[in-house]
């Protein structure tokens, strides 16, 4: 039999994708050196085994790791070294048992990386000062659901790719960099400040002009009036903070068309409730409850009407009529203000069908409910309690704290009558 022949440049090639000839991959040095710093620095809660894959004396941090992604270098991919590209410090399940101990300064050694969670956790200390300096390829970061007090880094707005930034319900106070609204952070789209109580000042005037998607600095202790809003914004939550003023400033600008989300309940903001909130085209939830709103509501006329899936407006001062054009929405919470007349024929048909699965109206100064002759679906919880009228019997499916299911003193219905419920 003839012998084959391979050509020589063939045999080269079968020999370059042969284990034995191939050229091993292996981690920065630094980044190995990182890893061992957090790995001191870091512990399991007990009952975490998050940490049981690091074992530095008998495996590749890269394959065997839990957490650690590695890549290598864009910029020189034909190299054999890896980077950590990828650091994911936690199990990511809230009820899961996390880590605890501090961040250490080494972390910026991992400069390769674009992801960094440490979540969840009773991570202590502050977050180090020099990350947004030399961690510069970030585009995630996220501490969110641990221990961490002190100020947020201002070396975090100097990040040019971060586009979500994650430090919720920690323990950070001071003011909110100003820099992290300006044109330095040109890729943050996402900034969840939440539930830290610590945070103070103002909202950044750069807010206005940024093109932030997503704004959440829910249960803090920031104060001002709401400055003008982007016209990128999706979601913004500055519940339960001291917020004050108006928000004529707020929606003075351009249409913001993807607002989807607007909570700025339990704060002291005044003033009467601006009609264009009503016409935004893509809000569904809007949440003003608990503050110090006054004045009448108009819903502009829509040749495409809003299905809102939650308005809540009470704890308020909102007199006059109950709009009718507040009909389209799932869930209509009026509780606690001081409207009067009849509840309109469009709002009481819509909880009839169904449509409006929660109807709140106790107190207030409401003088008639028309009932249908159909019965109330039971999926349906409607509450008038304490207005002027005789409570119609579908009207005291109630919660347990909307008081007691009366009317109104006589007296008090009188008195409002005669100033029109301003």
């Amino acid at each position: 039999m003839a012998k084959l022949h391979y050509p020589l440049c063939l045999l080269f090639l079968l020999l370059s994708f042969s284990p034995s000839v191939q050229q091993q991959t292996f981690l920065y040095p630094s980044d190995l050196l990182s890893l061992h710093d957090l790995r001191t620095s870091l512990q399991g809660l007990p009952g975490s085994k998050f940490f049981s894959s690091w074992d530095f004396s008998n495996g590749d941090p890269c394959t065997t790791f839990t957490g650690v992604v590695c890549s290598r270098d864009d910029e020189n991919p034909s190299s054999q070294v890896l980077r950590v590209s990828v650091l994911t410090l936690g199990t990511g399940l809230t009820d899961s048992p996390g880590l605890t101990g501090t961040l250490p300064e080494s972390i910026c050694n991992l400069t390769y990386l674009s992801v960094l969670v440490l979540y969840p956790g009773q991570v202590t200390g502050s977050i180090p000062s020099s990350l947004g300096s030399c961690l510069r390829r970030l585009r995630l970061l996220s501490l969110t659901n641990n221990l961490l007090t002190g100020p947020v880094p201002d070396s975090l707005a100097g990040l040019p790719d971060l586009h979500t930034l994650d430090l919720s319900n920690n323990r950070l106070s001071g003011p909110i960099p100003p820099s992290l609204f300006l044109p330095s952070s040109p890729n943050l789209k996402v900034l969840i400040l939440s539930n830290n109580g610590g945070l103070t000042g103002e909202i950044p005037e750069g807010f206005s002009t940024s093109q932030i998607l997503h704004l959440d600095l829910t249960h803090n202790s920031i104060y001002g009036e709401l400055p003008m809003l982007p016209a990128t914004l999706r979601y913004l939550s500055v519940a339960q903070n001291n917020m004050c003023g108006t928000l004529e400033t707020a929606f003075s600008g351009t249409t913001i068309p993807d607002l989807e989300f607007l909570d700025l309940s339990m704060n002291a903001i005044s003033g009467q409730i601006p009609s264009h909130v009503f016409s935004l085209p893509s809000l569904t939830s809007i949440f003003l409850d608990r503050n110090n709103f006054t004045g009448t509501i108009t819903v502009p006329a829509s040749k495409t009407p809003i299905s809102w899936t939650v308005i809540d407006l009470s704890h308020n001062g909102i007199s006059g009529q109950i709009p009718a054009g507040l009909a389209s929405a799932g869930a209509l919470y009026l509780n606690s203000n001081r409207f009067i007349g009849s509840v309109p024929d469009r709002v009481v048909q819509s909880i009839y069908s169904g449509q409006m699965a929660t109807f709140y109206a106790q107190h207030n100064f409401l003088t008639e409910f028309p009932t249908q002759p159909d019965p109330l679906p039971d999926s349906v919880a409607l509450c008038l309690s304490y207005n002027c009228m005789v409570l119609p019997l579908a009207g005291a499916n109630c919660p347990m704290n909307g008081g007691p299911l009366q009317s109104r003193p006589q007296e008090q219905c009188i008195s409002i009558a005669s100033t029109g419920g301003d």
